[in-house]
């Protein structure tokens, strides 16, 4: 049976990681298709009201699932035919919410850290910024992690969750360009780079959201 994923995300780097993390679990008889909002026709931006990444993931995949035909089964199959899902298909809502942890800033920016210093901000202003504020601060008090919160909400309406972390610190430049994000400036010792500075495949296999995904994963071939 295929499996679908939407993905309750308007960000193409999302989409495109949990796409290149999925492929480990693609089988000849278990197909994983994972899809975008903007694929579907869907435009969702919830108020992040809760308090942790996990409850903001929830948020985020509970509104989309919403706008999902649910409670006529018929309509729920037409929908998925119509957007190129095969009805008999199981179609799962997931959402990350994710984020950068810094030991120094009190945990900050955490939760916000897309919106740090305002939504519409670039991540190099945001970086820059911060690094700006931790100038003085030495190596080893220079700990951070990031986090990923992953939320799926399931055909009958049923929520389950996981999460997944990196730890590495705060480096003192802005180095590498893969990535995006604040993977710039997140210094990994073992690695000897930032995030930034690895290959895909390596930052998927030890990242925040590789780690949560693949905890996602193992629930749904449980369940």
């Amino acid at each position: 049976m295929d499996l679908y994923i939407l993905l309750a995300t308007g960000n193409d780097n999302k989409v495109r990681e949990v796409n290149e993390i999925a492929s480990e679990y693609r089988k000849a008889s278990d197909r994983i298709h994972v899809i975008s909002m903007k694929a579907v026709g869907i435009d969702s931006d919830p108020e992040e009201t809760g308090s942790t990444f996990i409850e903001n993931a929830r948020i985020k995949a509970r509104a989309v699932a919403g706008l999902i035909p649910s409670d006529d089964p018929d309509a729920r199959r037409q929908w998925q035919y119509s957007h190129g899902i095969e009805p008999e298909g199981k179609l799962i809502v997931v959402a990350d919410d994710s984020g950068l942890v810094i030991d120094a800033m009190g945990g900050m920016p955490g939760i916000y850290s897309a919106r740090y210093l305002g939504r519409d901000t670039s991540y190099s202003f945001k970086m820059n910024h911060i690094l700006e504020e931790m100038k003085d601060v030495p190596d080893e008090k220079r700990t951070a992690r990031f986090v990923a919160a992953i939320a799926a909400v399931l055909p009958d309406g049923t929520c389950c969750d996981a999460s997944g972390t990196m730890e590495g610190r705060i480096g003192h430049e802005i180095c590498g360009a893969n990535g995006f994000g604040y993977d710039p400036f997140f210094y990994l010792p073992e690695y000897g780079k930032t995030s930034a500075e690895l290959q895909p495949d390596e930052k998927n296999k030890i990242s925040h959201r590789g780690k949560g995904i693949r905890a996602m994963f193992d629930q749904l071939e449980r369940l």
